[in-house]
C-alpha cells in the first residue's frame, strides 16, 4: 500500500503545471556621490575608560596617494571643554612603533585615557616610517594631524589655541621639531598658516643629529629616517635636528631623560636644554639615575619608579602650562 501511495503521489506531482515565476526582487539602492570616495565610512564607534572617556581608535587624518590612511586614535574627555589638546608621539627608532606603546608601560591607552580623564582631549599619532618615506614625511604628518583635530575641534571639545606635543626616543625628536619648526614652509609647504604648541614634552629624545654618532650603532636608523648613502651631509644634519630651529619664540619644554641611556645618549637632552635656556625659553629637565633607555632600570622596581616619576612630571607639566587646575590629591599614572 505504502509503495502505491508514493507512485500516487509522484503522478499527482507530475501532473502540476509549471510553477509561477518568482516574483522580482526590489531593486537594491545606495547612496553615491559625484565623485569616488576615498574616506573611510565605517562607523567610528567609542571605547569607553574610566572617568567617561570615550576614545576614537584609528581616525584616519590624512589619505596620500600611495600610501596608507594615516590616522590618530583620539581620547575625549566626558566634559564638554573645549579642552586643550595634546598629541603624543610614538617611538620605534623612525623604523617601528605604533599608538598604543611607550617603554615599560603595561598598559598605554590606558595612561592617555587617564590624561583625558584629567581634562585634555589627547590624540595619539601614526605617521609614516622611514621605510615608507623619508624625512620630512613624519614632521609633515604630525602637521597634518594636528590641522585635522583643529578642523574638527568641536567633534572632539578641542580648544585650538592650547595644544601640547609629547614624545618618547623617536617620538621625542619630533615632539621637539614639531614644537620648533612650526610655521617652517621648507620643511612644510603646507605649515604657513599653523598654530604653534604652547607646551612640549620629550622623553629621551634626539635634539643634534651630529651628536648621535657617539651612539652604539652610529645613528644608523637616523641614516635611513634621512636617507642616506653613507655618511650623511651637515646639511641632511642640520635640517633634521631640532636644535636648529631654537629661538626665543619656542614652547616651554620639559625634557625627562635617564643617565645611563644607550641608545639616545643623555648629552642629547642636555644639549637641548642648554640651547633652549640660552635661547630664553622656559625649560625643566629631570635626568634620573640608573636608568636607561624607556626608563629601564636594573630591576622592575627601578623602572617602575621611574616610569612614574617621568608620567606623573608629564602630566603636571601639561597641567601648568595648557591651564587645567588640578584636583586635590590628583595623581598621575596610577598605584
Amino acid at each position: 500500500m505504502a509503495a502505491k501511495a508514493l507512485l500516487g503521489a509522484i503522478a499527482l506531482i507530475a501532473a502540476m503545471p509549471a510553477a509561477m515565476p518568482a516574483a522580482q526582487a526590489a531593486e537594491r539602492t545606495f547612496p553615491t556621490a559625484a565623485q569616488p570616495v576615498l574616506a573611510d565610512r565605517f562607523p567610528q564607534v567609542p571605547v569607553a575608560f574610566p572617568g567617561g572617556v570615550k576614545a576614537y581608535r584609528d581616525v584616519t587624518y590624512q589619505q596620500l596617494t600611495g600610501y596608507r590612511p594615516q590616522i590618530v586614535d583620539i581620547y575625549v574627555p566626558a566634559t564638554p571643554g573645549p579642552h586643550p589638546l595634546v598629541l603624543y608621539i610614538h617611538g620605534g627608532g623612525w623604523v617601528a612603533g605604533h599608538t598604543r606603546h611607550s617603554g615599560a608601560f603595561s598598559d598605554w591607552p590606558k595612561v592617555l585615557a587617564a590624561l583625558a580623564a584629567e581634562g585634555f582631549t589627547v590624540a595619539s599619532l601614526e605617521y609614516r616610517l622611514a621605510g615608507e618615506a623619508k624625512f620630512p614625511a613624519q614632521l609633515q604628518d604630525a602637521n597634518a594631524a594636528l590641522r585635522f583635530l583643529k578642523a574638527h575641534a568641536a567633534e572632539y571639545r578641542i580648544d585650538p589655541a592650547r595644544v601640547g606635543i609629547w614624545g618618547g626616543s623617536a617620538g621625542g625628536h619630533l615632539t621637539a621639531l614639531t614644537a620648533l619648526a612650526c610655521g617652517n614652509t621648507k620643511l612644510d609647504p603646507a605649515a604657513a598658516n599653523d598654530t604653534c604648541a604652547r607646551a612640549a614634552v620629550t622623553w629621551y629624545g634626539v635634539y643634534d643629529f651630529a651628536g648621535m654618532t657617539a651612539a652604539p650603532d652610529g645613528n644608523s636608523a637616523g641614516a635611513r629616517l634621512l636617507g642616506c648613502d653613507g655618511p650623511c651631509s651637515e646639511d641632511k644634519l642640520r635640517a633634521v635636528s631640532p636644535v636648529t630651529y631654537i629661538d626665543a619664540k619656542a614652547p616651554p619644554f620639559l625634557l625627562i631623560h635617564g643617565e645611563e641611556d644607550k641608545t639616545v645618549p643623555v648629552a642629547q637632552s642636555r644639549e637641548g636644554e642648554a640651547k633652549l635656556k640660552a635661547a630664553g625659553v622656559p625649560v625643566q629637565a629631570i635626568y634620573i639615575p640608573g636608568v636607561d633607555h624607556s626608563f629601564i632600570g636594573k630591576t622592575p622596581e627601578e623602572t617602575r619608579r621611574a616610569s612614574l616619576q617621568a608620567i606623573n612630571a608629564t602630566f603636571d607639566f601639561f597641567h601648568a602650562k595648557l591651564g587645567v587646575p588640578q584636583q586635590a590629591g590628583q595623581q598621575a599614572g596610577g598605584k
